[in-house]
């Protein structure tokens, strides 16, 4: 019987409720107190709560009794990391947790800031691989290249190290690394010093004819909208009569700087996109809230298979408000919206919250 108001008592948080259950047990109703207690329950809360807190309980003393018993030495954050992550993984690929560092990389995806050299990087069976060097910033002042392979960093070396090897290249700003790395078949040394690295939106936007603008948005951290509206406004001053908007492998990002995208092309007050959920709380509708930049100029985006969420959501509303023209494959296919939610420990779970 304790257990089972212990179970109550963790559920029901209204204290008025505490309180009258307390004055009953006083009185010894116990069993009205249990039978009201299902009732309401089965009445006002989701059926599923006492099967939430039995299936807690049961993970709880798992967790301890392995971790106590196991015939090797456990480590308690790595198999809480691994228990969570293959629970998530039964829901939705986006429905994610985020340790630590991860909640560092969703933060630089998000804001487009970080202390680091300046370049993307993939991991690949072993190898370090410089895909991208942005310009004016650490790599690209070391005379870094796109497709140099980096071997070492200080003294790691990246054949041997199995986690993420692009956190060795994050720090504080001026802090300074000896790089060895292989440019067709050589290898070379040079010290690079770490500084804050701003990842822009709109990497690259040019005139390609006397009348054609061309603008190439790669993701919709929170500068998106306003570095999309620098160089269209640029374009114009240039001379450009139509616009090609690029958002070939564009994985999308902040909902909101969609919204502010398309408002670029369309009327204030133009919905854009909704939302519905079996929560009322995330059913929203989205429009725009500002004056347009140009509501008459040609428009052509550009997709692909990797072009997701956001990138779906301004290319299809400004196709279906018939102010752009689609081409390009089949963009991905993601209809799902996220929210964050911080943890405790300075975790973080994004979790799926509605449907586009």
């Amino acid at each position: 019987m304790s257990i089972l108001l212990l179970m109550i008592y963790s559920y029901f948080s209204s204290q008025l409720y505490i309180h009258i259950m307390i004055r009953l047990l006083q009185k010894r109703y116990l069993v009205p107190v249990v039978a009201s207690a299902f009732l309401y329950v089965g009445v006002s809360f989701k059926d599923n709560f006492f099967e939430i807190a039995k299936q807690i309980e049961i993970f709880t003393t798992l967790f301890k009794e392995l971790n106590t018993n196991y015939v090797d030495e456990t480590n308690p954050g790595e198999l809480m990391d691994s228990a969570i992550k293959g629970m998530l993984a039964s829901l939705d690929p986006y429905t994610v947790y985020f340790n630590e560092q991860d909640v560092l990389k969703f933060k630089i995806n998000n804001t487009g800031e970080y202390t680091g050299i300046g370049a993307l990087i993939t991991q690949k069976s072993g190898k370090l691989i410089l895909r991208e060097v942005y310009k004016n910033f650490p790599a690209d002042k070391a005379g870094f290249k796109a497709g140099d392979e980096i071997i070492q960093i200080g003294d790691v070396l990246i054949a041997d190290f199995k986690d993420d090897a692009s956190q060795l290249l994050k720090g504080a700003k001026n802090t300074k690394i000896e790089i060895k790395y292989l440019r067709q078949g050589k290898t070379n040394t040079t010290q690079i010093s770490l500084d804050e690295v701003e990842i822009k939106s709109v990497p690259f936007f040019a005139k390609i004819d006397d009348k054609t603008g061309y603008i190439v948005l790669s993701r919709f951290n929170k500068k998106a909208s306003n570095e999309t509206k620098e160089a269209l406004l640029e374009l114009k001053k240039q001379g450009a009569e139509r616009i090609v908007l690029d958002l070939r492998n564009n994985p999308g990002g902040l909902l909101g700087e969609a919204i502010n995208i398309c408002n670029l092309f369309v009327p204030k007050n133009e919905v854009i996109v909704t939302t519905k959920s079996i929560n009322e709380k995330h059913n929203n509708t989205y429009k725009t809230a500002a004056e347009p930049v140009d509501l008459e100029i040609p428009l052509v985006i550009i997709v692909n298979d990797k072009s997701a969420s956001a990138s779906e959501i301004v290319s299809g509303a400004l196709q279906d408000l018939d102010r752009a023209v689609i081409i390009g494959s089949r963009s991905f296919g993601k209809g799902l919206v996220q929210k964050p939610v911080d943890l405790t420990y300075n975790t973080q779970l994004k979790v799926t919250i509605s449907r586009y």
